[in-house]
């Protein structure tokens, strides 16, 4: 029942903020968002008492072809509730003090689009989950074609076909699976018991991971990313950086590994390479950037580089390292995402070199995005440091020489970040930044929640693993061949 209401609050929440009108719209939205995140403490503090048993939802739904509203919550997509429940009433308060045209469909989208999320990460039918991974398509479409910058068209429709693409590759996999199933199912239980030969595992394998891939975004299927950050609205970037690029690392744990364990041995060490030459390629990319919205988008693929190299490791560090970075990923990358909204809404452009001095006109703001940037490069006692600490553990015991070259991203990122932040915070005002004002009471609100989460998360992560590790040792059981 709990699992229900998870599900379904954002659903009906949708609806409501729809019919509301512009004037309440955002905050019943708020509103509607803090009730959810409630309600994920609670199903959490009952997780943990209980165990998983009690988020299990069964029941038939068509009969021929067998498909079941099949729903529950393991460590690991609890974690990513909770990381999508969390993320959506902060990304919600970013909008507040911004004027946004028909606030009642915008926010009713967000709302959408966190129902579709959720039933991502709860779906344990194969043709479900594939519904809810379409479903969450279509929020982010319109939102971004409606709300986004100027050439905002070619690019959403870019991104469309790009994702679309993708997933009819998934629909025909999981097509082949059905047919491949003596049992004629879409349950994850019975998929992950199936035998499937090497030579069925070595094509179904790609028509998984390019869906996921897509959503990553894994180089070189990467090429609508930073068009579509960019041109997007703050609150747009945020849900694609920040929680549904998520959809396709989890996919990678909970539907690639586990189903597909001889192809993932086959073709590991080319996914390997594609990883880590990411994380290289994009980061030299992001230093030559000269938008900050670029920067942040260039630097979002070169740390999901590394997150996804861990996935491919197969060993419980590199596994552990993935989920970890996975939810620091996205609370960094929100708070980078809305510092740089925050300076376009100040000064109007995006541009690096029109930048510089804010320090000196806005010290709070100065000192919370500091914060921020030290996550995103990893320092120690913040939440970014432990994930690609395991993360590059995991590979070095994969290979080391794929480590020494993922571990460049550590130097790689403090040079674009702190180069990106020198230019704009630091130096002497000029006529762009000499008027710029100090946080308004939901920046600074938002920047606090972010802050105290990557401190706290940092300087005691042992709760996240506890909760991901059985279900992470259950994933590479299945994944790893005897």
């Amino acid at each position: 029942m709990l699992t229900l209401l998870l599900l379904l609050f954002p659903l009906v929440a949708s609806l409501v903020v729809l019919a509301s009108g512009n004037k309440l719209a955002a905050k019943l939205a708020l509103l509607f968002a803090v009730v959810e995140l409630g309600l994920t403490g609670y199903g959490l503090s009952v997780f943990l008492l209980s165990g998983p048993e009690l988020f299990t939802v069964f029941q038939e739904w068509i009969t021929d072809p067998k498909i079941s509203l099949n729903l529950g919550l393991d460590g690991l997509s609890m974690l990513m509730v909770l990381l999508t429940n969390f993320l959506l009433p902060v990304i919600i308060l970013t909008s507040f003090n911004r004027v946004i045209d028909n606030a009642k469909a915008y926010f009713s989208l967000i709302l959408m689009m966190q129902f579709a999320l959720l039933g991502v990460f709860m779906a344990n039918d194969g043709l479900l989950y594939y519904i809810f991974w379409e479903l969450a398509l279509i929020p982010i479409y319109f939102i971004a074609l409606n709300w986004g910058g100027p050439n905002r068209v070619p690019v959403t429709l870019k991104f469309f076909i790009y994702t679309l693409a993708g997933s009819l590759f998934m629909l025909f996999g999981f097509i082949a699976l059905y047919h491949l199933n003596p049992g004629k199912s879409f349950n994850i239980t019975e998929l992950y018991s199936m035998v499937i030969s090497k030579e069925n595992q070595a094509w179904l394998f790609w028509m998984f991971f390019v869906a996921f891939a897509i959503k990553i975004p894994i180089i070189p299927f990467h090429t609508w990313q930073a068009d579509t950050y960019k041109e997007s609205p703050t609150q747009g970037t945020m849900l694609l950086s920040g929680i549904m690029l998520k959809m396709g690392t989890y996919s990678l744990l909970r539907w690639l590994l586990p189903v597909f364990p001889e192809g993932v041995a086959m073709w590991t060490p080319l996914i390997m390479g594609l990883c880590i030459a990411g994380i290289v390629y994009a980061s030299i990319i992001a230093i030559m950037q000269k938008d900050l919205k670029r920067v942040l988008a260039y630097s979002s693929v070169a740390h999901v580089g590394l997150i996804s190299a861990g996935i491919f490791t197969l060993n419980i560090t590199g596994l552990e390292g993935s989920v970890v970075q996975m939810l620091s990923h996205g609370v960094v990358v929100v708070g980078l995402f809305f510092a740089a909204d925050i300076i376009y809404h100040r000064t109007n452009t995006f541009e690096i070199d029109k930048l510089g001095g804010i320090r000196t006109a806005a010290p709070q703001f100065n000192t919370l995005f500091l914060i921020i940037v030290l996550a995103s490069v990893g320092l120690p006692l913040t939440n970014s440091f432990i994930g690609e600490f395991l993360l590059l553990l995991g590979v070095f015991q994969y290979n080391y020489i794929a480590a020494g070259v993922g571990g460049l991203t550590i130097i790689l990122s403090a040079v674009y970040m702190f180069r990106m932040f020198q230019r704009v915070m630091l130096g002497k005002t000029n006529e762009v930044t000499v008027n710029f004002a100090d946080l308004h009471w939901n920046e600074k609100v938002v920047l606090w929640i972010l802050v105290i989460v990557i401190i706290a998360a940092g300087i005691y992560p042992q709760p996240i693993l506890a909760i991901a590790e059985p279900a992470l040792r259950i994933i590479l059981d299945n994944a790893v061949l005897n």
